[in-house]
């Protein structure tokens, strides 16, 4: 008799691998994976604990879980709050943190036990996957050795823990063999990658690889996929990165969470306070790359954030000129020390500062958005619809970003998701771009 699990991923992309190797592993040993909580014998939930809004969902979905089914393991940022959770739902089966496999398959299997025999050929050779099979996750390393002062990573996933370069190039070569078009380089700090070992010598292939970003993204460049890393801390060595990405080993795009422009604020979150040293580092990226897309995040309403600091930060936005953005107010999270510091913002003034602070970076990725019209970039199709195809550039990665619209050709075309083509940009709005066909690009004349 089949037995069938249900699987819930929450949470951000890092979580995402995790839930796919969970999902590999199940797969692997016989049980079957379906989508629906009647006809599951278990649900798995992965959950997220990252802020308060992630917190609620992830309880709602465990309830949610145990009213329609019953039966229910959790795993994930959230299950290092066992006491929360179980105070909640003591009737869970069994609490796990995040990347924790093993501890997850010794809970399935106490409560469902296994197939005898593995089940390797049901396995797709790039793993199971929840993203669509031209673009995968990437994941290089648990946990984080920063202690911002508005974050709980650091006791949800642990200090910085990298994973073997061999260990890493060998998934990254096996998912490019599998179809994968595009890998999403990802962690807690991507850049402080080999930190941990002190950027120890591993072999590869016969040859002698350093444990360090800049080498990884050079030998992830030398395979036929794209390479685009996610969540670069602003470290010194950013510039090796932004090197190669303006000699094509990976794609010039740098997501780089700044979190503020402020000082002050700068200083009480525990993060690089020098702005002006931050601007002169992008203009210099942008020499050394001048395609580099430039991806960050902010936060508005930070604890103390006066209506000074709050306008320091849209003068930093005028100023730099960033392509992508995204922001989000500032709220309290268990076990922050933010939580503790005076002069918290009312709820009012963070919504205000938050419309304000979006509708000025609309404004510039607007104007940006605006100046690729009449060029053409090479993309990768997302999706094929009845509306038109759905594609990104080297500047907009999936799910955080906007898209390329492509109008569909008139005449009967032979393309699907993972194709690479080019496109001429003929339109923008603040968010996307709109585009047609092209045919027999000549990048060299």
């Amino acid at each position: 008799m089949d037995k069938k699990i249900g699987f819930i991923s929450l949470g951000c992309p890092k979580a995402t691998v995790d839930s796919e190797r969970i999902l590999t592993q199940l797969r692997s040993e016989g049980y079957q994976l379906v989508s629906g909580y009647e006809e599951s014998d278990l649900i798995i939930v992965n959950t997220c604990g990252f802020i308060n809004d992630a917190i609620d969902e992830s309880l709602e979905t465990i309830g949610e879980a145990l009213a329609e089914n019953g039966k229910v393991i959790v795993t994930g940022c959230l299950g290092k709050r066992a006491d929360l959770i179980k105070e909640n739902y003591p009737e869970v089966l069994a609490i796990t943190g995040p990347d924790a496999l093993n501890d997850v398959m010794n809970a399935v299997h106490l409560n469902l036990s296994a197939p005898h025999e593995p089940f390797s050929d049901l396995i797709p050779p790039a793993g199971l996957k929840l993203t669509p099979h031209h673009y995968a996750y990437l994941k290089i390393a648990e946990g984080c050795n920063q202690s911002c002062s508005f974050c709980v990573i650091p006791s949800l996933r642990g200090k910085l823990v990298s994973r073997p370069i061999n260990k890493i190039l060998d998934e990254a070569t096996h998912l490019v063999n599998a179809g994968v078009k595009e890998l999403l380089i990802v962690s807690q700090d991507t850049a402080s990658y080999g930190v941990d070992v002190k950027y120890q010598t591993t072999f590869w292939q016969g040859r002698p690889l350093k444990t360090r970003i800049s080498e990884l993204a050079k030998q992830l460049g030398n395979l036929d996929a794209w390479i685009r890393l996610h969540y670069v801390y602003p470290y010194p060595h950013v510039d090796e990165l932004v090197e190669l990405m303006a000699e094509g080993f990976i794609l010039p795009y740098l997501d780089i969470p700044l979190q503020h422009a402020s000082p002050n604020i700068l200083k009480a979150m525990k993060r690089p306070a020098n702005v002006e040293n931050m601007l002169k580092r992008i203009e210099h990226w942008r020499s050394i790359c001048p395609d580099l897309t430039i991806r960050s995040t902010f936060i508005v309403g930070f604890p103390n954030e006066t209506e000074q600091e709050f306008n320091e930060l849209l003068d930093f936005l005028v100023e730099a000129q960033l392509d992508r953005v995204g922001a989000f107010a500032y709220s309290n999270v268990e076990g922050a020390p933010a939580n503790s510091f005076e002069n918290q913002v009312d709820e009012e003034t963070k919504a205000e500062r938050l419309d304000h602070f979006m509708r000025v970076q609309s404004a510039i990725s607007a104007d940006k958005l605006q100046k690729k019209i009449g060029t053409i970039v090479p993309v990768i199709i997302d999706a094929i619809t009845d509306e038109g195809i759905i594609a990104r550039s080297s500047g907009e990665a999936p799910e955080v970003d906007g898209v390329i619209w492509i109008d569909l050709p008139e005449e009967e075309f032979d393309l699907e998701s993972g194709d690479f083509v080019d496109v001429k940009i003929r339109a923008a709005d603040e968010h996307d771009l709109y585009a047609s066909l092209v045919m027999d690009v000549d990048y060299d004349s």
